[in-house]
């Protein structure tokens, strides 16, 4: 049954919200965050203080987008307000590896004794920080820092070993406020 569906979402203090074509843009105190939202059947409008969500005869794809547009808008408004946080572990039992950044790279040093460094490329709206053995991605972009991350991650994936002994790489710990692992 068709029917029509509006969302609004009320902005915090702080934050403001643009809409240039379909690409709506959000400010707040940490920084700003762009994105595109263009579907046909769905409208962004942006008022006083307020994004609203129109779907004027929606179906459950039209549905589904919008429930996926509120979702993407709440986590550029929470980036904005406060950075979001990934947090990765230094694992090394056979050989002392070395991470760091130079620039807007991340270089890691003696993996598995390998003579040649392993490198990541960074995004320059992404904050990496090396504390001892612990990495901290920061970003006021959801999709940006988890993408920094998982790079990292991939960076020191080990192949035709027994991941049982060979334990050493860099973990996903913390993502986002969530816990992973045990």
């Amino acid at each position: 049954m068709r029917e029509d569906l509006q969302k609004e979402i009320v902005l915090s203090d702080g934050v403001t919200a643009s809409l240039n074509d379909s690409v709506l843009t959000v400010k707040g105190p940490k920084g700003e965050v762009s994105r595109n939202f263009l579907h046909p059947k769905v409208a962004v409008n942006v008022s006083e203080g307020k994004i609203l969500l129109l779907a004027l005869k929606a179906t459950r794809r039209e549905k589904t987008v919008t429930g996926s547009f509120v979702a993407h808008i709440k986590n550029m408004i929470k980036g904005v307000q406060e950075h979001h946080l990934y947090k990765l572990k230094i694992c090394s039992g056979h050989f002392p590896m070395n991470v760091a950044v130079k620039g807007q790279e991340l270089v890691v040093k003696n993996f598995l004794g390998e003579s040649v460094p392993r490198r990541c490329e960074l995004n320059p709206a992404v904050q990496v920080k090396i504390n001892g053995t612990e990495i901290v991605v920061t970003s006021p972009d959801k999709e940006l820092a988890g993408l920094v991350a998982a790079r990292i991650e991939l960076l020191c994936r080990i192949t035709n070993r027994d991941r049982r002994i060979f334990q050493d790489g860099i973990y996903l710990t913390e993502k986002a406020g969530k816990i992973i692992g045990g």
